[in-house]
């Protein structure tokens, strides 16, 4: 810790030097579980280095994703949680990046808060750090800004960016699509980070007890069900790749089925999903049920159930679920594609 670097007169304006390395200290134990063979430098520094291994790669394609966690940190907030919105940060990275066979190499994560407080910076670093091991991936480097004035003492926000690496000739091709392709569904864990400013207001969660068991919710509490981490599919998608040829790969955000799975289809092609083949989660249909949404608004708001759709050849629908299966997955044959210009159908 640097014990030189003190101003008297910034702490009297709200923002504490001295906090900002004591954060830096707490949250190195949680970064340094992140290190993979790439990662060349030490956190503290003026750029993370990491080190690109080309090994069987002959046209290297780098792929970039940068995303927040949305308003669903006013849930950590309220419940005071903060140790797994930074898996959540990774997941919308890393998931977005999965989507065209890149494998991601690093992470770096943005922290604005109103007021450091190390303990709480460090809880929300250790989340980074757990979704950062989930998809194997180091934690190189990153910012914590003490803003004073722009957020409340207690409030922060929370973004990351991260960079993978693909062979050219291994991007995922949409445009080998063709009627008669499977789609295949794997299984989210709930919200996991899109449609919560709704989900706020369907539920009003600022007067809910968040923390009492609701039977609707097989026992669980709304807050705990809410704050559920976002899924990270990276190395079930990664091992899939090593035996099946993926034609194409949504990642389910805002915007639902409806807005997400079209990216992942040429023109002329459309998703037809039989709607009881979603395994839809007990937090949707009470969303649904309390807000008197309309379920196409679901569809089009939610992931529903699935976190992420995977398109692949009819005769390789059979091994791809063995291969999910065998990485830890649960996956739904959700439907096929036919011809056509709807995006999706679902009946």
């Amino acid at each position: 810790m640097n014990m030189q670097s003190r101003s008297d007169s910034y702490a009297a304006a709200g923002v504490d030097i001295t906090a900002g390395y004591r954060a830096v200290e707490l949250m190195k134990t949680h970064i340094a579980k992140t290190m993979t063979a790439g990662a060349l430098s030490d956190i503290g520094g003026f750029g993370g280095l990491f080190e690109l291994d080309l090994t069987g790669i002959s046209r290297p394609v780098l792929v970039s994703g940068t995303d927040g966690v949305g308003t669903k940190l006013k849930l950590a907030f309220l419940m005071d949680k903060h140790d797994t919105v930074g898996i959540d940060c990774v997941a919308m990275c890393v998931n977005d990046i999965i989507c065209v066979g890149a494998k991601p190499l690093f992470f770096l994560d943005y922290i604005a808060c109103g007021k450091n407080i190390p303990e709480k910076i460090a809880d929300i670093v250790s989340g980074v750090a757990e979704g950062c091991v989930q998809s194997g991936v180091s934690l190189i480097g990153g910012e914590t800004a003490e803003m004073p004035g722009f957020y409340p003492v207690d409030e922060y926000d929370l973004a990351g960016f991260s960079v993978g690496v693909v062979d050219k000739a291994k991007v995922f091709d949409k445009t080998t699509i063709q009627p008669g392709d499977v789609i295949l569904g794997l299984p989210s864990s709930g919200v996991h980070s899109n449609g919560f400013s709704l989900v706020r207001k369907v539920l009003d969660v600022e007067h809910a007890d968040l923390k009492a068991p609701v039977e609707a919710l097989g026992g669980r509490s709304l807050g705990e069900t809410l704050l559920t981490p976002t899924r990270i599919y990276v190395k079930s998608i990664l091992a899939l790749m090593e035996q099946v040829q993926i034609k194409s790969v949504s990642h389910i955000t805002g915007g639902g089925f409806y807005e997400n799975i079209p990216r992942s289809l040429p023109q002329g092609m459309t998703a037809k999903i039989k709607e009881a083949n979603v395994p839809v989660l007990p937090i949707f249909t009470l969303i649904e049920k309390a807000g008197s949404v309309p379920r196409r608004e679901m569809f089009n708001t939610f992931n529903m159930g699935i976190g992420m759709t995977v398109v692949v050849a009819r005769e390789e629908a059979e091994k791809a679920m063995e291969v999910l299966q065998a990485a830890g997955e649960q996956p739904v044959r959700l439907g096929e594609i036919v011809a056509g210009d709807e995006g999706v159908i679902l009946w």
